[in-house]
């Protein structure tokens, strides 16, 4: 699947595209209901369907010092939308450019002549342009003077709760892995490349793979029962997991720190993805060495029975 720019004009083969215009950060059950609809139209007329992304996040471009949020990275979002069926991902580079584009020339130059869409679809409250003034009626009025036909899909709800990635995120901070991967339909997983640490694991028997948190949100600190793959071989680990600043140790750093069960290999240097199932318990500080490697024995057992389920 191709990946485009949205500066550069898109390939000839991909005009004509249908094209499911959000940020689809999460590419939850809402994002997946606006992508579907739009496979469906491009499927119907036989054209290739385009799903698009904005990166950075708009919030992170007008207020940087905001805390990281996202649920997913550029390369996460690039395999979920080809395995849903899309044609190519489409990234919106969100610069100072793009946020001063006019609702309407962002209709006439960015999707009618840059892209050359037939059709795009958004959610109900889709807003775009300048100041977020474009809304789905521009869209669809000032689009269809171009050739460009619009269409929208109406929020998915669960229960009286639409789905939505701020109530993920609120789950995921509340330590709800389980109630977020039902809204995002798989569990939340953190991407990354393994880095060297202080070796304290190592020397009380529990190695970790350790990984930045980078731009991801921060789900509840705490311990969680994990499962991880290891991006070159495909190979599939179970494990336990601590989310946090290690408060055991000195100085405080911010880390993702999985230990996978029956595995001896070496991982330094390697991407791994590593999902989060069930949270066990809040981080603590105990008294000693001997009470923490008892309370990661417990952890450890506590998360093989939930994996086992």
């Amino acid at each position: 699947m191709r990946w485009l720019d949205h500066r550069e004009p898109v390939p000839a083969p991909l005009r004509g595209a249908i094209v499911a215009l959000g940020n689809f950060d999460g590419f939850h059950k809402g994002h997946q209901a606006v992508a579907g609809e739009a496979i469906r139209w491009a499927r119907e007329e036989e054209r290739p369907v385009i799903v698009a992304t904005f990166d950075p996040h708009p919030v992170q471009f007008f207020r940087p010092d905001t805390p990281p949020f996202r649920l997913t990275s550029l390369e996460q979002r690039h395999e979920l939308y080809l395995a849903f069926g899309a044609t190519a991902m489409l990234v919106f580079h969100f610069d100072a450019e793009l946020a001063g584009t006019s609702a309407e020339d962002f209709i006439e130059h960015i999707l009618v002549e840059r892209f050359g869409a037939h059709g795009v679809l958004t959610g109900e409250d889709f807003t775009f342009g300048k100041g977020a003034k474009g809304n789905v009626t521009l869209l669809k009025e000032h689009g269809a003077k171009h050739g460009l036909e619009a269409r929208t899909v109406s929020a998915v709800s669960e229960g009286d709760t639409v789905v939505s990635s701020s109530r993920i995120r609120d789950l995921l901070k509340d330590g709800e892995p389980q109630a977020a991967a039902h809204l995002l339909t798989r569990p939340f997983a953190i991407r990354g490349i393994v880095e060297h640490g202080d070796k304290r694991g190592r020397e009380i028997g529990y190695p970790t793979a350790n990984l930045a948190l980078e731009d991801y949100l921060r789900p509840h600190y705490g311990i969680y029962a994990v499962t991880g793959r290891i991006l070159s071989s495909g190979e599939e680990l179970q494990g336990a997991a601590n989310i946090g600043i290690r408060p055991q140790f000195e100085p405080a750093k911010e880390l993702l720190e999985p230990y996978f069960f029956d595995f001896s290999g070496d991982l330094y240097g390697q991407e791994i993805e590593v999902a989060l199932h069930h949270f066990i318990r809040p981080e603590a500080r105990f008294d000693g060495l001997d009470a923490l490697i008892a309370q990661m024995d417990r952890d450890c057992a506590a998360a093989r029975r939930l994996l086992a389920k």
